[in-house]
């Protein structure tokens, strides 16, 4: 049998310390967390300024609202700092904002440490948004509930490196007659589809994603009109395309912030699907909305303008943006995911001169123009041949094939360099052989070139239809 022996003097002092230690440690599981906050003390035009923080740039905060408002605190972003004060953009509107409000770090750190991965930003991605509609900060729009998320990413990548990306060497087919045979773009491509307003633009955006062969589509409606969306996703897209997308939507009464966020974020996801080894069509309108986003940010933090006032970060985030999409590197098998991506470039006033055109022009893999003149004569899609080219088509397609594109081009511009007079009378047929050929396939040149909105032609029946414009008889 055994005997209890009672605790000695240094067991009871051992179990006396362990019993003070053990209401401790609850009592300061209990006390509140003290976290270190600032203040404002300057609010001018977008900027707000705040003091009493050491916060990296990019980083998320709270700014305490007065009493009355829906909400307790407004989001805002570290947009820059000078000295000691720190420069804020909020996410929403700030009406009411009183001198010396608090700003409180978002994670609730102490206001002190460096920038990490624990101040990235991370949203939402996965399979389960297929078919849904989300916002800059991947909420749900389209009230079908939460989202069916495998995890969270953070918005920035690393850039990649160029020598491990796989070669543009296979057609991806857009369901568009006129791209597929005479602008061929290939799996990886970055694309440029310059247009002026109304001249048909998201009509052929749709017809892409609604008929393209990639098995994700990714869209990024990024500062159009509110209006828009919901015509873009309900009639532009159809359910047929929205079961295969996943659509991020910031229009223009979002914050200049959310709109650069929304681009982050849609290619984002494309690059989440890229990386499981899916081909990924990314649909950016509008790449010129993104750009006025942030000369917003850059002249509200006071970056001087340059080029017709957009200041110089404009035109360092453009390309940061755009080499984000492309070929991912292929494993042993030779098998890879890619982003092939259209990012819609707003001409004002068509002019192709536009700075940010000028600027999309240089890094993209290519462009097709919209021409208002053709859209004003029932000409759809108003895409304009001479004026557009797919700089990865020759390695995309054989010679014979490039042979055949090569004289419809030469057919179309004899014909057009003439028009004015074939329309008058002023030209006598058979004083230029070349010429009577082009007149005589005119007719036929034009009806290959337009595309009803609900006809699909895939690549192959594209290129047969093409040639056969040339075959005798």
């Amino acid at each position: 049998m055994t005997v209890a022996t009672p605790l000695g003097s240094s067991d009871r002092h051992l179990q006396s310390w362990l019993d003070t230690l053990a209401r401790a440690r609850h009592d300061v599981s209990r006390a509140p967390i003290s976290v270190q906050s600032g203040r404002l003390t300057r609010a001018v035009g977008l900027v707000l300024e705040a003091v009493g923080l050491q916060l990296p740039v990019g980083s998320d905060c709270l700014v305490e609202l007065p009493p009355g408002h829906t909400h307790r605190h407004a989001e805002a972003e570290v947009v820059g700092f000078a000295g000691d004060k720190l420069f804020l953009m909020p996410q929403s509107e700030v009406s009411g904002l009183l001198p010396g409000a608090r700003v409180i770090p978002r994670n609730g750190g102490t206001g002190s440490s460096l920038a990490g991965e624990g101040h990235a930003k991370r949203l939402p991605v996965g399979e389960g948004m297929l078919g849904r509609v989300v916002d800059a900060a991947g909420r749900p729009l389209d009230g079908l509930g939460p989202l069916d998320i495998a995890r969270k990413v953070p918005l920035s990548s690393p850039p990649m490196n160029p020598l491990t990306r796989a070669p543009i060497d296979s057609v991806l087919d857009v369901g568009v007659r006129a791209i597929n045979a005479m602008l061929t773009v290939g799996r990886g491509q970055r694309m440029g589809l310059f247009a002026g307003s109304g001249v048909g633009k998201s009509v052929l955006l749709g017809m892409m994603a609604r008929y393209t062969s990639a098995e994700v589509i990714v869209v990024g409606l990024i500062g159009e009109r509110g209006r828009e969306v919901k015509d873009f996703i309900e009639n532009t897209l159809g359910e047929e395309g929205l079961a295969r997308s996943v659509v991020v939507a910031a229009p223009a009464d979002n914050s200049p912030l959310l709109r650069l966020q929304g681009a982050a974020y849609a290619t984002c996801l494309a690059e989440y699907f890229r990386d499981q080894g899916k081909d990924v069509l990314l649909i950016m309108d509008s790449l010129t909305r993104y750009a006025m986003a942030q000369r917003e940010i850059a002249l509200a933090v006071g970056e001087p303008p340059a080029t017709k006032g957009y200041p110089p970060s404009v035109f360092a985030k453009l390309p940061a943006l755009v080499e984000r999409a492309g070929n991912g590197a292929r494993d042993a098998n030779g098998h890879g995911g890619s982003i092939t991506a259209f990012y819609t470039v707003l001409s004002e006033g068509d002019d192709q001169q536009d700075p940010i055109a000028d600027s999309a022009r240089a890094i993209l893999d290519g462009h097709v123009v919209l021409s208002r003149t053709l859209a004003e004569a029932g000409h759809y899609p108003a895409i304009d041949i001479e004026a557009s080219i797919s700089r990865a088509m020759t390695a995309l397609i054989p010679p014979t094939q490039f042979d055949v594109v090569r004289r419809f081009k030469q057919m179309l511009s004899r014909y057009q360099r003439n028009r004015d007079l074939i329309s008058v009378g002023a030209y006598a047929p058979g004083h230029d052989i070349q010429l009577d050929q082009a007149i005589a396939m005119y007719p036929r040149i034009e009806a290959f070139l337009q595309q009803a909105m609900e006809e699909r032609t895939d690549y192959a029946a594209s290129i047969a239809r093409m040639t056969k414009l040339f075959e005798p008889g």
